[in-house]
């Protein structure tokens, strides 16, 4: 250790130089109450962000459920704390892989079907240490062999593992692809309205600009290209350097598929333009109509072939947090980087290093969601019969859901293709809209507050994710369990009459 006592850092004396860091080292700044990290002294960014699917409406319903009402969160899309059950094969694996000293048990072969015991072994040796060790920072190479395995399954055209991250879900994903990309308010990354908040939030905390591009609701949230070629014209007017385009495919929180075309002409977009192609794929088990099947932006880029295969540059994002395994908390989900520099990997790589590795609980899941029992194996009838219920049972509730909200008096709903969520507008009386505005609120803020204080319901408010001026909608889940859904539509629809007679 040098004289400073600094082991190798500057001597304190030249700290001063280094700026609020090294003041903030030596005893200030401090707010006059004495707190160096009061609310007045945060990072700006940090305070410009929010996150509405976590925010008054979340909140408030965690009060009312401390005081003993019973709240139906359709707020957020967490599957099992609205009654979905885990998959039986992952979870026997994943408990095998967690407490090895079950696989010396006598009555093991009893408890476990035989290819979960095999995989769980297997993971035991793949993961050196178990689920207890650190992994390589990217995530371990087996898993992402069969992620890149899978990518060539779906898609038809090979993946590198080597250019795959497994991360904590794929907000991990997102936050370590913007956070590279952002380097002051200049620069501009092109977000689909309404979107989901992850991608407000993380911009803003990042210190970069959001440019919306509005979804066509009146065409079921379809995207209109000519009015996303205005947006990026209108930002480099402004000396912008739009860096970026964000799509959600099937959408959140509008359940939109995009189809082909779609896909042909983003990948165009991006490749005229020299954008990022941020695709964020994580619902692409939830499709609930058969006409857009989901298709990966991988796979049609690749079959473009050109120049556009060779240099449009994506990153693509899946978890196991959606689809028929559900599983949000495992927080288990990867990146693919395709045409990226092999520099920008490196730095990459750098930047995941500093968390060491991704939960290895996560990995393990993400290995089970892109290698599970094939067919010929013990549970691989049971492990089929499980996800086609699920994604069956999902596809009967977006119609319920969208019927329900379409019988109801001043709303109109676009049919939920994919995802876990419906995106209806709601006309909201001239009468409530002005109580609102006296009580400083939006009014499908009010709406929202009311429908949750009088029926439990908590949903999130359209502004929460950005809408046309003079429309209001809210976002709602489809995950209630069937019987619950349909006791949700009923709730929802004895309060908006009643809510529509008291401001008529």
């Amino acid at each position: 250790m040098d004289p400073a006592g600094s082991m190798g850092m500057a001597p304190l004396a030249a700290w001063p130089a280094l700026g609020g860091i090294g003041r903030a080292w030596m005893g200030g700044p401090a707010h006059k109450d004495g707190k160096v990290m009061h609310p007045d002294l945060l990072n700006p960014d940090l305070k410009e962000l929010q996150y509405a699917v976590r925010g008054e409406l979340y909140l408030k319903g965690e009060e009312l459920r401390k005081a003993g009402k019973e709240i139906i969160f359709t707020n957020v899309g967490n599957p099992h704390a609205l009654g979905a059950k885990p998959l039986t094969f992952p979870r026997q694996v994943l408990a095998l892989v967690a407490a090895p000293f079950l696989l010396d048990h006598p009555k093991v072969s009893e408890m476990f079907p035989s290819d979960a015991i095999a995989r769980a072994k297997k993971l035991l040796v793949d993961f050196k240490g178990g689920i207890g060790a650190y992994s390589d920072s990217k995530g371990n190479p087996v898993v992402r062999q069969e992620v890149a395995d899978f990518i060539e399954k779906r898609d038809g055209f090979p993946a590198n593992p080597e250019n795959i991250f497994l991360t904590d879900g794929a907000s991990v994903a997102v936050r370590l692809a913007l956070e590279a990309m952002i380097r002051d308010s200049d620069d501009v990354v092109m977000v689909p309205i309404p979107q989901y908040p992850l991608y407000s939030a993380s911009i803003a905390l990042y210190g970069g600009s959001l440019a919306g591009y509005y979804l066509d609701e009146s065409q079921g949230w379809s995207m209109d290209m000519n009015s996303v070629r205005q947006v990026i014209k209108d930002q480099r007017s402004k000396g912008k350097c739009v860096r970026a385009i964000v799509y959600i495919n099937p959408g959140n929180p509008t359940g939109q598929c995009l189809s082909y075309a779609n896909l042909q002409e983003l990948i165009k977009f991006a490749h005229e333009e020299k954008v990022v192609l941020l695709a964020d794929e994580v619902y692409q088990e939830n499709v609930y109509q058969d006409k857009l099947p989901f298709v990966s932006s991988k796979k049609v880029l690749m079959e473009m072939g050109g120049d556009a295969a060779r240099d449009v540059e994506l990153i693509s994002f899946h978890t196991v947090s959606k689809g028929s395994p559900g599983e949000c908390g495992l927080r288990g989900g990867y990146a693919e980087f395709t045409n990226m520099h092999p520099d920008t990997m490196a730095e990459l790589y750098k930047a995941v290093s500093i968390n060491l590795s991704p939960n290895t609980v996560g990995q393990v899941s993400m290995s089970l969601l892109v290698n599970p029992p094939k067919p010929g194996d013990v549970s691989y009838d049971q492990y089929k019969q499980e996800r086609e219920a699920e994604i069956a049972s999902l596809r009967r509730r977006a119609h319920l859901v969208t019927d329900g909200f379409n019988a109801m008096e001043g709303f109109s709903c676009n049919f939920v293709e994919g995802a876990m969520y419906a995106f209806p507008k709601v006309e909201i009386p001239a009468k409530a809209v002005e109580k609102a505005k006296s009580l400083g609120k939006s009014p499908d803020v009010f709406y929202c507050l009311r429908l949750l204080e009088e029926t439990g319901i908590s949903t999130v408010p359209g502004s929460g994710f950005g809408q046309k001026e003079g429309t209001f909608h809210l976002r709602t889940t489809i995950l209630p369990r069937e019987e619950k859904m349909k006791e949700f539509v009923e709730k929802f629809k004895k309060f908006n009459e009643a809510f529509r007679k008291e401001y008529a």
